[in-house]
């Protein structure tokens, strides 16, 4: 049974706050969540976890000195006292050499994002069956299959002094499986709004072929070779780059998106190059069919859509509210959610069409080597395979990789149809050239 707080009660309770408020400027924000997870190991249910969620932020503001202190009690005495307390600390803190005013009222976009009424009253019955389907398929196959299935309805509200008012509530739901059987293994991940969405059986079905074709990896010296990547293990590697089209850092010279003089020194930023392959089209789209989320972040600025790359171009930067200040910009927020173009294609399509090279499954434990030039580390996992004439020939072992990202980017030449995984919708993609530095031990 659902027991968020309505829109009414949501905006009530802000308004309350604010009418409240002894401080020059106040603005209150209010996250709310009622979320269920079911966990399966060895083809078994292992755990049911159901969590109830509410803080309520409210920062106090006087000149250029604030506090922002949360409580997460509904009563009206502790909502007081919360109040009250960032008040006196926002008399005493020291003024913010960043400070922006306060945000005035948005317009938001007037689309309602999604919500599911079976996802947000899922019984745990009903997901206890769904996970049944994936411990039953992995079973009968001889695998063992591990994994996740997770359910949430979450609200937003915020509001402040001068106005603001905003409010939405959504739904998603989340799987993962790994299926293991001897030395082979597989995994996926897959998000949707809804719980009916999620193709779990015949994801279930490619983890336990692929974990079968794993078995007995042969290895392989290392070195630069094509990649075809699975959607999975290229929205790790995307999200490295988009979370890195920070307009701030390019310009203090901090990004691989920054121009620097014959001096060294900082020189504006590359927006406008052809840094990528024209085939890279990505946008930050939270009314994409797959996505329908929110509308607006948890600071009160809108998110609506904005495009980030447009034929291997990059066309914005993330505008911080203070740095977009500086720099007379307006302010973008961040550039999730994040939606990829990809084509009709298939997987198997461009495995159809490289001559040698390597399939990823999944890229994992990724991390800075050098935040410059956006160069990262990580390793191959669960399913790596060497592709020949065309065909998927043999597993190998697992790669560890030194890759500068946005020279994967400019490498792209092929793209199949999209998926999400969170707030990521992408497709797979063929990389011409990627760099693998050793063989690594993991499984």
């Amino acid at each position: 049974m659902l027991t968020l707080l309505t829109h009414e009660e949501a905006l009530s309770l802000i308004e309350s706050v604010i009418k409240q408020s002894e401080a020059e400027g106040v603005f209150v924000s209010l996250g709310a969540s009622e979320s269920a997870l079911s966990r399966f190991s060895e083809n078994q249910i292992s755990q049911n976890i159901n969590k109830t969620n509410f803080t309520l932020n409210i920062t106090s503001y006087f000149g250029k000195r604030s506090a922002c202190v949360s409580t997460t009690e509904l009563d009206p005495e502790a909502i007081t006292q919360t109040l009250r307390r960032s008040e006196t600390l926002a008399l005493v803190a020291p003024e913010d050499p960043e400070w922006v005013s306060l945000l005035e009222p948005q317009d938001y976009d007037p689309r309602l994002p999604a919500f599911d009424l079976m996802t947000a009253e899922l019984s745990p019955l009903e997901r206890g069956e769904k996970v049944k389907l994936m411990c039953d398929l992995c079973r009968q196959a001889g695998v063992e299959g591990s994994g996740t299935l997770s359910s949430n309805v979450g609200l937003q509200a915020v509001g402040n002094s001068l106005g603001l008012r905003g409010y939405y509530c959504t739904t998603d739901a989340n799987f993962s499986i790994t299926a293991r059987v001897n030395t082979g293994s597989s995994w996926s991940s897959h998000s949707a709004w809804g719980i009916e969405q999620l193709p779990i059986a015949t994801t279930t079905e490619k983890v336990i072929e692929r974990a079968l074709a794993s078995r007995n990896p042969q290895e392989i010296k290392p070195g630069v070779y094509p990649v075809v990547f699975d959607a999975a293990a290229f929205a790790e590697l995307l999200s490295w780059v988009i979370w890195n089209l920070d307009a701030r850092a390019a310009d203090e010279g901090r990004s691989f998106m920054s121009r620097i003089d014959e001096e060294g020194k900082p020189a504006g930023n590359r927006l406008g190059e052809a840094l990528f392959s024209p085939l890279v089209q990505v946008s930050r789209d939270p009314g994409h069919p797959l996505l329908q989320s929110g509308t607006f972040f948890e600071d009160g600025l809108s998110n609506s859509y904005l495009e980030i790359i447009r034929d291997g171009i990059p066309q914005n930067l993330s505008y911080s509210r203070y740095w977009a200040q500086e720099q007379g910009k307006q302010p973008t927020g961040g550039m999730f959610p994040m939606v990829m173009k990809g084509s009709d294609q298939s997987l198997s399509d461009l495995i159809a069409q490289t001559e040698r090279g390597i399939l990823v499954s999944r890229a994992w434990y990724v991390r800075y080597v050098n935040p410059r030039t956006l160069e990262v580390t990580g390793m191959t996992r669960d399913g790596t395979f060497w592709i020949e004439d065309g065909k998927i020939a043999y597993p190998i072992k697992n790669l560890r990789f030194n890759q500068r990202l946005p020279e994967m980017l400019r490498d792209v030449d092929g793209l199949t149809s999209i998926q999400r995984f969170g707030s990521r919708v992408v497709p797979g993609v063929r990389v011409k050239a990627f760099n693998f530095s050793s063989v690594t031990d993991s499984v």
